[in-house]
């Protein structure tokens, strides 16, 4: 296959008409990583700020497979030391010391108010950033504050992307997260391929605010899947039916999903130690139901689950995985 070809091939990227006037962009980037494409890569001198579950492996990423010259920033200064021992890179004492001079600062932490203390709080990102630099927000945030960092990057010549992302632990640690982004258009380009060390899709959803609102649909069609699946398998199992049997059949039919391929046999053993913890879907499912009642949008089965997830809060399942909706049922 020739050079062309295989450029092609790497970036398969689909064309589509905005639901914004004026505004069009490749909405996907599916990213196979070729050997072609790592050695295609420039490389940059990138901050990572929170080192989570989610983002200690994604600054990996950036540094093993992206090739960057990679320093971190984290609130426990030893997860800090611990990420620069396993990866060969740097740590920083503040958000601010760890951003400057970086080409790109990303970050990845716990809600809105997580985000503004290290982007625009006293020794914030936003303090070290140079102008032409592009801060990229992986939290799953609300709109408002994507906006709100937006207008504060502009202020200092810095740009901005609101960049959530969908696919879990096990996503991070593989770097095969979703990667849903809202910013300008040509400050995505710039930052696709960077992003792209830990991701196997990247898309522009529109102006910024719009990757969060392409994440709240994400956890909306997530919540509604579990109850449907824990209603399911609580149901087949009070009929006394093999759920084994049953999934291996249905799953290959209308029914099958990620959440049964991947969660069946789990939920099935009442084990909810796999993923997204329960207080993190309720904190997700909060920014939702707000964004739903600023736009009228009408989400009486979200709200539902999200009332769920709160019962199982109460028996003591806050860090129990999404899937733990099957423990309710069976309490």
């Amino acid at each position: 296959m020739g050079l062309g070809q295989q450029r092609q091939t790497s970036y398969a990227a689909i064309e589509r008409k905005s639901a914004f006037p004026g505004f069009s962009a490749p909405t996907v980037s599916v990213n196979p990583r070729t050997a072609f494409e790592e050695k295609d890569r420039h490389m940059a001198k990138v901050a990572f700020i929170g080192l989570g579950v989610m983002g200690f492996p994604m600054a990996g990423h950036l540094k093993t497979q992206g090739g960057h010259d990679v320093t971190v920033y984290n609130r426990t200064a030893d997860k800090a030391a611990a990420w620069a021992e396993k990866f060969s890179g740097k740590s920083a004492t503040t958000p601010a010391e760890a951003a400057t001079g970086a080409d790109f600062v990303f970050v990845c932490v716990g809600n809105d108010e997580d985000l503004r203390s290290v982007t625009s709080g006293e020794n914030g990102a936003l303090h070290g950033m140079k102008p032409g630099s592009v801060l990229i927000d992986n939290t799953t945030a609300s709109a408002e504050v994507a906006r709100e960092l937006y207008a504060a990057a502009k202020e200092r010549g810095v740009d901005f992307i609101d960049a959530p992302v969908s696919g879990g632990q096990a996503g991070a640690e593989n770097g095969i997260l979703t990667v849903m982004c809202g910013g300008d258009e040509a400050v995505f380009e710039r930052a696709r391929p960077v992003i792209e060390a830990y991701a196997r899709m990247v898309g522009l959803m529109g102006p910024v605010g719009s990757g969060q609102l392409t994440k709240m649909v994400n956890q909306i069609c997530i919540a509604g899947l579990v109850q449907g699946l824990a209603e399911a398998l609580h149901f087949g199992k009070s009929a006394g039916l093999d759920i084994e049997r049953v999934v291996e059949v249905i799953s290959k039919g209308a029914a099958g999903s990620w959440q049964m391929e991947n969660r069946h046999k789990t939920m099935n053993a009442g084990k909810y130690d796999f993923g997204f913890a329960v207080d993190w879907m309720r904190k997700d499912l909060g920014i939702v139901l707000t964004e739903a009642r600023r736009n009228g949008a009408k989400l009486p089965v979200t709200a539902l689950v999200d009332q769920f997830y709160g019962d199982v809060q109460a028996m003591g399942g806050n860090r129990w995985d999404t899937s733990s909706l099957l423990a309710r049922l069976e309490r």
